[in-house]
């Protein structure tokens, strides 16, 4: 059997894909995929984040929310009039992701490593709040 490994094997199939006629846009179904697990009382988050570097990734946290930046420019400077992309399938630029933890979480619950263009988020899940069955009684006048 041969397979054809060509520059230009399926040129004219993905006519569509180019940036020129899609003006670089990238679905967000294809970006920071996330699988999200529950174990031991935390959250467990991997989000892929392939081609990025951990510098290139910001995690913050405000109002409840947990949001993922990461940011990567173009390797081919702007400048260089000589070269110019023949077909480009990475995506460079920024992509964001965000995520409901609940206004009880803080700072201090969520840890993060980046290793293989995986980003790991463990967040430990709010303990429950008591709920104190204090009664208060009115006094009913008559």
């Amino acid at each position: 059997m041969l397979i054809r490994n060509n520059l230009f094997d399926d040129f004219f199939g993905d006519m569509f894909d180019d940036p020129f006629f899609n003006r670089g846009y990238v679905p967000q179904n294809q970006l920071m995929k996330t699988d999200i697990r529950e174990k031991d009382g935390q959250y467990l988050l991997e989000i892929e984040v392939p081609g990025y570097t951990r510098e290139d990734v910001k995690a913050e946290l405000k109002d409840g929310y947990l949001t993922i930046t990461a940011d990567r420019k173009d390797p081919v400077e702007k400048a260089d009039e000589r070269t110019r992309y023949v077909r480009k399938e990475r995506y460079y630029g920024t992509m964001k992701r965000t995520f409901y933890v609940g206004e009880d979480i803080t700072e201090n619950e969520i840890h993060a490593a980046f290793k293989d263009g995986i980003l790991k988020v463990i967040i430990d899940k709010p303990q429950p709040k008591k709920i104190e069955d204090e009664k208060t009684i009115i006094p009913i006048e008559g």
